[in-house]
């Protein structure tokens, strides 16, 4: 069972969109099987909607594929190309919930994600920040930070680049600050 909204202090009702410019989406994945290449996603947007009971809440995501910066030309080229995103056919990736549920102090977020064109069940293990004013007058603002590890197999990522060189394991990390709407 959720929390109720009155246990979260500050809790504030509405519709979010997510501020990019305060906010980032990275991903960590194994190379060679002894470190680790980190990433980002440039661009992407979505809204968040706070409800009266926060299991009634949502999210939507959209992430532009072709904003993947993994600090190397090369590599972001090939991570854009068929062997990886194939940004041509797939230039989106997108999530939305299915459901909020408390975990401690907490909570799990189910979603689906869409990732190359294949569509999966994920859970995204969130900390809410809280809620506090915005930069400009009278605005609110709202922070939450998430995790999640999906497997590139199940979405048909790399399929041909073999886990001993690439890992199968993506750790996805968000951290997202969000504006209410007027």
């Amino acid at each position: 069972m959720s929390a109720p909204t009155t246990e979260i202090p500050g809790y504030i009702v509405g519709t979010w969109t997510i501020d990019a410019v305060h906010s980032d989406v990275t991903f960590t994945v194994r190379h060679l099987g002894v470190s680790k290449v980190r990433g980002r996603f440039g661009e992407f947007g979505g809204e968040i909607v706070t409800a009266e009971n926060i299991a009634d809440s949502s999210v939507t995501a959209t992430i532009q594929a072709h904003s993947v910066d993994t600090n190397n030309e090369q590599r972001d080229a090939h991570v854009k190309g068929g062997d990886f995103l194939d940004i041509e056919q797939f230039p989106t990736l997108t999530f939305h919930t299915k459901g909020i549920r408390a975990d401690g102090e907490d909570f799990l977020i189910d979603g689906e994600l869409t990732l190359h064109g294949v569509t999966k069940p994920v859970t995204l293990n969130a900390e809410l920040g809280g809620f506090g004013d915005g930069m400009t007058e009278g605005s609110k603002v709202l922070g939450v930070s998430a995790t999640t590890e999906i497997s590139r197999a199940d979405f048909g990522v790399g399929a041909t680049i073999p886990t001993a060189v690439v890992s199968d394991k993506i750790k996805i990390e968000l951290n997202i600050e969000a504006g209410l709407q007027a």
